[in-house]
């Protein structure tokens, strides 16, 4: 079982993130302990994800993060460990108001259950800086330049 969210708040001056239940087999998001940087998401259906698939899972709330801020769908570090089940199309912009739903990935060779209740992501609450877009002719050199994929631990490419 869950542990209720606690009142540790490192950002008390970005106001609180609000939370509309849209159906009653909906779960408030909760933190598991003081120090986790995510709040639990969980499933409001039973569904099951058939290997090697995808899938829409409704979570039955709507949210409003604080200004300056969006949220993240992440996985859950045991289901990606355990299940081999990954999240995607996770950023839950300032302004969205609809049905936040989680998009799951089945890596696995066998279908993934889940059942109503099950927490399936963690929401991470992040700043956001969105500055100015300038276009210029060029940008200064850098000790690592173009050197991407890789280029930092002394992997090459051949592609």
């Amino acid at each position: 079982m869950t542990a209720p969210s606690t009142t540790t708040n490192h950002s008390a001056n970005l106001g609180p993130l609000r939370i509309k239940r849209l159906s009653p087999n909906a779960r408030l998001p909760t933190r598991g302990s003081p120090g986790a940087a995510g709040y639990d998401l969980c499933s409001a259906v039973d569904l099951v994800i058939k290997a090697k698939d995808k899938a829409m899972v409704a979570t039955d709330l709507a949210i409003a993060v604080p200004p300056g801020t969006y949220g993240r769908v992440a996985p859950r570090s045991g289901l990606a460990v355990k299940h081999f089940i990954d999240v995607g199309a996770g950023v839950v912009d300032e302004d969205y108001r609809g049905h936040l739903q989680v998009v799951l990935f089945n890596f696995s060779d066998v279908d993934f259950v889940i059942k109503q209740g099950d927490r399936i992501a963690q929401l991470v609450l992040e700043r956001i800086y969105t500055p100015q877009v300038v276009e210029v002719e060029s940008l200064e050199d850098t000790a690592r330049g173009a050197g991407g994929f890789g280029s930092t631990g002394g992997f090459t490419s051949s592609a």
